[in-house]
């Protein structure tokens, strides 16, 4: 039963790991964040990205809600231009846990145990947030945030927002 109840909290453990985001940003240091008053997005960028109109608006919505609790303004004659990348991939993950003894008798005897074996799918993806110097058409910001994606379309959303309000906390940079 100790050994039963041990796989469940590692099962567990593994499964609520995977709810975590993983957040890494890198900038040009010669760049004076403060002067950036305003965003727009990078139309023609974002029309490349292959994942789905919903999605894109999705992640387009929260980006924007972001910006702008950060004090950025939307316009048409943008300081900054924002342009998302998207990376999906799938995964297969297989848990194999063997319960029980060997019994001996003439020889070698029957076994006696139990064999389980659990077997995930789960899809793991990539949000690239860059954001342009719109007068330079330079790169001065990146932001990329690494984790599971939902499949239930009643999670789709929040997770979006997760994704990119974790991403967003390393916007401006602290030098």
């Amino acid at each position: 039963m100790k050994k039963l109840y041990l796989y469940y909290l590692t099962v567990s453990f593994i499964i609520s790991s995977c709810s975590s985001i993983r957040v890494a940003a890198d900038y040009d240091r010669s760049v004076n964040f403060s002067s950036f008053n305003s965003f727009g997005f990078f139309e023609d960028g974002i029309s490349k990205v292959k994942i789905s109109d919903l999605d894109k608006r999705r992640i387009l919505n929260a980006i924007e809600n972001e910006l702008i609790s950060k004090g950025l303004k939307k316009s048409d004659n943008p300081d900054l231009l924002v342009n998302i990348i998207t990376k999906e991939r799938k995964e297969v993950n297989i848990y194999n846990q063997n319960f029980g003894m060997w019994g001996w008798g003439w020889g070698w005897g029957p076994t006696f145990g139990l064999n389980q074996t659990n077997i995930s799918n789960s899809t793991n993806g990539t949000l690239f947030i860059d954001l342009i110097d719109n007068n330079k058409k330079e790169l001065v910001w990146q932001g990329i945030g690494d984790g599971y994606l939902s499949t239930r379309m009643d999670r789709k959303n929040e997770r979006i927002k997760e994704f990119v309000t974790s991403i967003l906390e390393k916007y401006p940079p602290k030098n």
